[in-house]
């Protein structure tokens, strides 16, 4: 929607297409949002025959999975295929700050925008924390930083795409019920890089190295440099909550902030919702909502966050992987597992 609106605003003919039959109250607000302010909207529709007709470009949400009617039809026409991410970046003439990589993308992007308000600079955190980078367009200061979380699914619609600074933080197999193999999901990944230049920097995790990244951007790696100094006491619980606030100032460094206040916002940064994030302590047990751990990855990081003693409720969906490696971890740490959802 964020997209529509923006190019609404500009004064594009906008047409917005969803599969969705509007009985839902929330596409349904969304519908009538967008026809306020003057897109065409069509609802219970896959969007096939406008982008097999005269269509001049086709922007596609991320959720929108490549071999929908309606991408085929626009790139059998030679339509533009682009995706919210990329849009933003076109419309947006502020410095792009981008984090990728399988876990810890949302916590790293709030933390580098954490930090940068601590050195007093502006900033605006974008991508899936819940704000489309789209919806700044037109309303930014120029002094402004745009950090943005960017997901294989958002970078795998990328065609220029090149932020001032991005970064990777690791990559585990994921989304491969989306991504014909994992070897796609990481290309996908790696397209963050493809399009920077000279005068961009990439940050990457020192034992993935930089050999073979794409783009021509200076190459800085996190984990045994400067930054493990400055991470000696992080706010957040858990060694890949280090190893965040280690990529976050890793970027902070390469843009030239005071130490100290690197240093405050390592410190004093909250956290995100859905990440280790305490919930209650009742009877000497506590509730911690981990739910955005929807990987073998991550759920194994944060069983390693506790010595034991814990109560596990998983479930969700399989995404076809491999849950072996969970095994010896949850015999380790687990007094008990309670299994929910499709997997």
């Amino acid at each position: 929607m964020a997209a529509a609106l923006a190019l609404r605003a500009r004064g594009e003919e906008v047409i917005g297409c969803d599969a969705g039959a509007g009985e839902g109250a929330a596409l349904a607000a969304a519908a009538g949002r967008l026809r306020a302010a003057g897109v065409e909207v069509h609802l219970d529709a896959s969007g096939e025959a406008l982008a097999a007709g005269g269509a001049g470009t086709l922007i596609k949400s991320p959720g929108v999975p490549q071999d929908a009617p309606a991408v085929v039809a626009a790139r059998e026409r030679g339509v533009p295929v682009l995706g919210e991410l990329e849009l933003a970046w076109r419309l947006i003439p502020n410095e792009f700050i981008a984090v990728t990589g399988t876990n810890g993308k949302t916590t790293t992007t709030e933390w580098i925008g954490h930090i940068h308000r601590e050195a007093g600079l502006p900033v605006a955190i974008a991508g899936n924390v819940g704000t489309a980078a789209s919806s700044f367009a037109g309303s930014l200061s120029s002094e402004a930083t745009v950090v943005c979380e960017a997901s294989s699914f958002q970078l795998e619609d990328c065609d220029a795409f090149a932020p001032e600074l991005a970064v990777l933080l690791n990559l585990f197999p994921d989304h491969l019920d989306r991504h014909p193999s994992y070897e796609d999901y990481v290309q996908a990944k790696l397209k963050i890089f493809a399009h920077q230049g000279p005068g961009d920097v990439a940050v990457v995790p020192a034992e993935l190295g930089t050999q073979g990244l794409a783009g021509h951007a200076q190459r800085v790696t996190f984990g045994a440099g400067p930054e493990v100094e400055l991470c000696a006491q992080v706010s957040l619980p858990g060694e890949h909550n280090r190893r965040n606030a280690m990529a976050a100032a890793t970027v902070c460094l390469a843009r030239g902030l005071p130490h100290a206040a690197i240093v405050a916002g390592l410190e004093s940064f909250a956290g995100v919702a859905h990440r280790l994030e305490p919930i209650a302590a009742r009877g000497g047990v506590s509730w911690v909502n981990d739910s955005k751990a929807t990987n073998v990855a991550s759920t194994r990081v944060a069983l390693r966050s506790y010595p034991g003693g814990v109560h596990l409720i998983a479930g969700g969906r399989g995404k076809q992987q491999d849950f072996a490696p969970l095994a010896p971890l949850v015999a380790e740490r687990c007094k008990a597992v309670y299994l929910i959802g499709e997997a």
